[in-house]
C-alpha cells in the first residue's frame, strides 16, 4: 500500500463570476499539495461518472453523510474519476452534488501513481480507477478500503467496503482511540 498521496497536478474547471457568456468557467490547476497538505481528507474513486454503482449509491452516499463525515474531524471530501473535468462538472449538476468535491483524473496519472489503476478496455472505458476509498492525513495515507479482486477481476465491479458506512466506522474508531 502506498503511504502518500502521489504529487500531481489536477486539471480542473471553476466558475468565473467575471466571465460572461455561456461558458463562464475557467482552467484552474489544483495540486494534490494543495488538496491534501494539513487537511484531513476522505477519498474515494470510483471507475466512471454516469456510471451504475457510481450513481447510484457510492457518490450519493457520501453526500448525503457529508456532515456526519465533517463531525469526525474531516476537512474535504473528494470523490476522484478518471473522466475530463467537463464529464465530471456534468455529472455534479446531474446528482445535484453540493458538499463532496468532485476531482478529475483525466489523464489517470494520480490513479495509476495510486497504484489504482486498471484496464477496463473490455467494457469500452480504457483505463480508469479501481474503487477503493482513503483517509488521508497531511498527505500520508492513513487508511485504504480497497473493493477486492483488485487486478485478479478487473471485469467485475464490486462494492463492499469503499462505501461511506464503511469509512464512518472506521473514523468513529480512530476518534474514539485518540480521546
Amino acid at each position: 500500500m502506498i503511504n502518500k498521496v502521489p504529487n500531481v497536478t489536477f486539471r480542473t474547471r471553476v466558475r468565473d463570476e467575471s466571465v460572461e457568456g455561456p461558458n463562464p468557467f475557467r482552467w484552474q490547476d489544483v495540486t494534490s499539495e494543495e488538496l491534501f497538505k494539513g487537511k484531513k481528507v476522505v477519498l474515494f474513486a470510483l471507475p466512471g461518472a454516469f456510471t451504475p454503482t457510481c450513481s447510484s449509491t457510492h457518490l450519493p452516499g457520501y453526500e448525503e453523510k457529508f456532515d456526519e463525515l465533517k463531525a469526525q474531524g474531516v476537512d474535504e471530501i473528494v470523490c476522484l474519476s478518471v473522466n475530463d473535468a467537463f464529464v465530471m462538472y456534468q455529472w455534479g449538476k446531474h446528482m445535484g452534488v453540493e458538499k463532496v468535491r468532485l476531482l478529475p483524473d483525466g489523464s489517470g496519472e494520480f490513479t495509476r501513481k495510486m497504484g489504482m489503476l486498471v484496464d477496463k478496455d473490455n467494457l469500452g472505458f480504457g483505463m480508469r480507477s479501481w474503487r477503493y476509498s482513503a483517509f488521508i492525513n497531511d498527505g500520508d495515507v492513513e487508511k485504504m478500503f480497497i473493493e477486492p479482486d483488485f487486478c485478479d477481476n478487473a471485469d467485475g465491479d464490486p462494492f463492499e467496503v469503499s462505501d461511506v458506512d464503511t469509512m464512518l466506522g472506521y473514523l468513529k474508531e480512530a476518534h474514539k482511540a485518540a480521546a
